[in-house]
């Protein structure tokens, strides 16, 4: 038995595809902690304590600059405990710092200056963009990619596209201004954009045209389940001289990585703010179940496919700890927003209240999306 193989094979057990998940969103979370960590000690902040995972710890170590390297028992992520905080979420502890001397106040995260705490905060989401930037170049480089020509070979009769005036034989060389370089970006832009007329710059026997279609909201089944998505009602071209196949030198591979980095973020983007606006259903938001299954699915089908679920895990992870919310990244950033609009931090009770309600509706986003997993596998 080869070692993918043996890989695929243990993936499929549901017990491999949950501790495979542990092990994934230990390495993402360490990443973007490594990267609160690291600035963090730039800046001049003592780092109290450097947590994987949570719970009863199971071993640790202390290094020279008096960090305490904690290996816990529950493997769901991990934390950094700054000087004079409270806790690991950087909630500071006022009497504490009070009662410091000088020079070791000097050395807590309350006493930097509101720019390089918001640069601590953000290295976090920063080494998750970082990772997954990292990751894509290395599968460019390694593996290439397969392009399909952006031309349109079949139009299904009374679809979005149909009913648009797409013919076959047309190659689309825009959307809404973007530029399109294969099929698969027609495809990303239209999966995203159900009910929103866009216009479609296209080539149709050596002229140039535009013309302007909706894509149709439909329900298909993915490997993440059932989705709703847009479709045009279009088919790729099958012809191999409409196909080629292209490989990367660094430099390139970097860019292409870059892209598709900003790709995910626009996508999931683009989906909170329909969401937001109800025109998006909440069926989505997946928990660990969901998750762990996707990620077996993914080990099935190769190496570079688990590889990058890992990019896209870490994407997701600095993008949700972006959210304006106290207690996450995005909550910290909003305070010394305010603050360095105001000239002055808002009150400690006020952060105080802000971080239980902020901590409220993180515990009640994880019970939905665990909940959500339980009547997505009950209708599966």
């Amino acid at each position: 038995m080869s070692s993918l193989t043996g890989f695929s094979y243990l993936a499929q057990h549901p017990l491999m595809s949950f501790f495979g998940l542990f092990v994934l969103l230990t390495a993402v979370v360490f990443i973007h902690e490594l990267g609160h960590f690291l600035v963090g000690r730039w800046c001049g902040v003592k780092v109290d304590a450097f947590s994987i995972g949570f719970g009863p710890e199971l071993f640790a170590f202390v290094d020279k600059w008096g960090t305490r390297w904690r290996f816990a028992a529950l493997p769901l992520g991990g934390y950094v405990k700054f000087h004079g905080d409270i806790n690991g979420a950087s909630v500071p502890d006022p009497e504490a710092i009070d009662g410091m001397p000088a020079a070791e106040r000097s050395q807590t995260l309350a006493a930097k200056t509101v720019w390089q705490r918001a640069a601590i905060v953000a290295a976090g989401p920063a080494a998750n963009f970082i990772l997954a930037i990292v990751i894509y170049t290395g599968l460019f480089y390694t593996y290439g990619r397969e392009i399909v020509l952006p031309k349109i070979a079949v139009v299904a009769e009374g679809g979005a596209a149909a009913r648009a005036g797409l013919q076959p034989g047309d190659l689309v060389r825009s959307i809404d201004g973007a530029t399109i370089e294969s099929f698969a970006d027609i495809q990303r832009i239209v999966q995203t954009h159900a009910g929103t007329l866009l216009k479609f710059d296209i080539e149709r026997n050596g002229q140039f045209t535009t013309i302007a279609a909706a894509p149709d909201l439909k329900e298909i089944r993915t490997i993440v389940g059932k989705q709703q998505v847009g479709i045009l009602g279009i088919q790729a071209s099958q012809n191999p001289a409409d196909m080629k196949f292209e490989t990367y030198g660094l430099g390139r591979s970097a860019a292409l990585a870059t892209q598709a980095t900003w790709q995910r973020v626009e996508m999931t983007g683009n989906y909170f703010g329909r969401l937001f606006s109800g025109r998006e259903s909440s069926d989505k938001i997946s928990g660990l179940m969901r998750t762990a299954e996707v990620a077996g699915k993914m080990a099935e089908i190769g190496f570079g496919a688990m590889i990058e679920i890992i990019a896209v895990m870490s994407i997701s992870i600095g993008l949700m700890n972006l959210l304006p919310v106290p207690v996450l990244d995005g909550g910290h950033l909003m305070y010394y927003a305010i603050e360095a609009l105001r000239g002055r931090p808002l009150s400690e009770r006020t952060q105080e209240f802000g971080f239980r309600i902020g901590l409220a509706a993180i515990i009640a986003l994880v019970f939905f999306a665990n909940f959500n997993d339980v009547l997505h596998m009950g209708a599966g």
